[in-house]
């Protein structure tokens, strides 16, 4: 499961305002919306959905958000900077300011596992986090990803 092919550059906004959780998961599925060609209301509830489950913050200023939605005919990805954390219940109680949202077709098994497992796998690198705290843009952060995800696989 190679990061690149979940994530488009188009795919990432560098620089977002949120001032809460719900506002950063709206922003999210706009930017999924746009990018996969679907409709913002139905994959904003089907990650609200998912988030009533149980926060998706996973640590250290990271929430992996994820959700089945019509429409997709395999996983991709959105990359979400936000400009200031915000509070997302996150199982270490720390603010999020980097969001990875996986997105997959409904009928998605054991691959969209894989790909959580490699995402969060590749975000608990503390080096990897604050170079994309620290990047300039989606075309920096798409290549931190990919190179991450390159290396950690080897």
């Amino acid at each position: 499961m190679n990061i690149g092919d979940l994530l488009d550059r188009g795919a990432i906004s560098p620089r977002v305002t949120a001032p809460g959780k719900r506002q950063a998961l709206a922003v999210t599925a706009e930017l999924a919306a746009r990018a996969f060609g679907l409709k913002c209301s139905g994959v904003l509830d089907a990650l609200l959905e998912r988030e009533a489950l149980g926060s998706t913050g996973v640590g250290y200023g990271v929430a992996v958000p994820h959700a089945r939605v019509a429409g997709l005919t395999r996983l991709r990805g959105v990359f979400v900077r936000l400009e200031q954390p915000i509070e997302f219940q996150a199982v270490d109680d720390r603010p999020v300011d980097l969001i990875f949202a996986l997105f997959a077709p409904p009928d998605a098994g054991a691959e969209h596992l894989r790909a959580l497992a490699r995402v969060s796998r590749v975000l608990r690198q503390a080096d990897l986090r604050e170079q994309l705290r620290q990047a300039h843009g989606a075309d920096a952060i798409h290549a931190l990803l990919v190179r991450e995800a390159r290396s950690s696989a080897a």
